[in-house]
């Protein structure tokens, strides 16, 4: 059909018109989350931080559930079912949560029966008062949790990192039955022969009493940034809105942290792993990074030389931030160990990785 050249030219007008209004209006869509992000990096980079733990959580499988014991509730995340290889339960270090695993529960097969658990006061675990915050005390509340979730059903693997290696070892000491296999990253606790760079510090710290100098409790960027190169050998470029964020974060909650802190370091808890070593029977893998600021690697000897079967894999251009920097090989030690535990039983073995 012919059409006059005026009205060609309205109808391409009215086209293009069209197609600019359909770039117009997909480009606002898709600027909408896009300046939402932006916003929330540069206002709010707290926010996002948590959106981004739960997005991971989300992706890998894991759900949070709450189980209330009297009073106390415990906050955890779990994948799985119990099955044929035992569950694993995993305990973070001081001033963390439970999403610190993520990265490590990344690389773990989907069937295993897997609990990060926040510790007492951490996160969405009951706050109450320094009783619960001794190494003694968060033995007892991790066993008020296994009974409540009814885990001690069957002897199961526990893992723990730095403060959760120190209650680890000293809940498989005082609950043998309950375990099947125990794997010790980093863990506070002991009598380590050589001071770390981070003992040393709190040293001085100890002559002037200057609580709100502990590099383990930042308050600024600043901090933060020192105190993931005392944790980590690898080194991390976080940008200065993300520091802030993880600033932001943990103000509210530093308070706590100085008290479980000085729980954790006091007479009664600064070698509790040290004092009931000698009665942990269940099979024992220690993983180490080599150039650990905070907790010093001859601490793995330590270990070794008191339990019979120990097993020591100590990782190579690696600090104290294991299950950060080296989350796959972490999965793949654990899982390791757990399968030649139910396959092979025990055996003493020493590696460098």
């Amino acid at each position: 059909m012919w059409i006059p050249c005026q009205m060609r030219a309205a109808l391409f007008v009215e086209m293009d018109l069209d197609v600019v209004n359909m770039f117009v209006i997909a480009g606002g869509t898709l600027a909408i989350p896009i300046l939402a992000f932006v916003a929330s990096f540069l206002l709010w980079p707290s926010a996002l931080i948590k959106v981004y733990y739960w997005y991971w959580r989300r992706t890998l499988g894991l759900q949070v559930r709450y189980a209330d014991s009297g009073t106390y509730r415990f906050c955890y995340s779990y994948r799985g079912k119990p099955g044929t290889r035992p569950s694993i339960l995993m305990l973070h270090g001081f001033s963390a949560h439970k999403d610190m695993w993520l990265s490590v529960v990344k690389f773990l097969p989907k069937h295993l029966h897997l609990l990060c658990v926040d510790m007492p006061g951490h996160e969405g675990t009951s706050r109450t008062g320094a009783e619960d915050y001794s190494i003694e005390g968060q033995v007892r509340r991790i066993h008020q949790f296994i009974e409540s979730i009814h885990l001690n059903k069957k002897p199961f693997h526990l893992v723990g990192t730095s403060m959760g290696g120190n209650v680890a070892g000293v809940y498989a000491a005082r609950y043998p039955s309950d375990i099947c296999g125990l794997t010790l990253i980093c863990p506070a606790g002991l009598k380590y022969p050589n001071p770390s760079k981070f003992v040393r510090q709190l040293q001085d710290l100890e002559k002037t009493q200057n609580v709100h100098a502990i590099p383990l409790i930042p308050s600024t960027p600043e901090e933060m940034e020192e105190m993931l190169k005392l944790c980590s050998y690898v080194r991390f470029k976080v940008p200065q809105q993300i520091l802030q964020g993880l600033v932001d974060v943990r103000i509210p909650h530093n308070d706590f942290y100085r008290e479980v802190f000085m729980e954790i370091v006091g007479e009664k808890s600064r070698h509790s792993l040290q004092e009931k070593m000698h009665l942990i029977t269940a099979p024992v893998q220690v993983i180490w990074g080599k150039q650990d600021q905070v907790v010093d690697v001859s601490g793995a000897a330590v270990l070794a030389d008191a339990i019979p079967g120990c097993r020591v894999d100590l990782l190579e251009n690696c600090g104290h931030s294991v299950v950060m920097e080296r989350p796959r090989k972490t999965a793949k030690l654990l899982l390791d160990f757990i399968i030649s535990q139910q396959n092979t039983g025990t055996g003493s073995d020493k590696k460098v990785s």
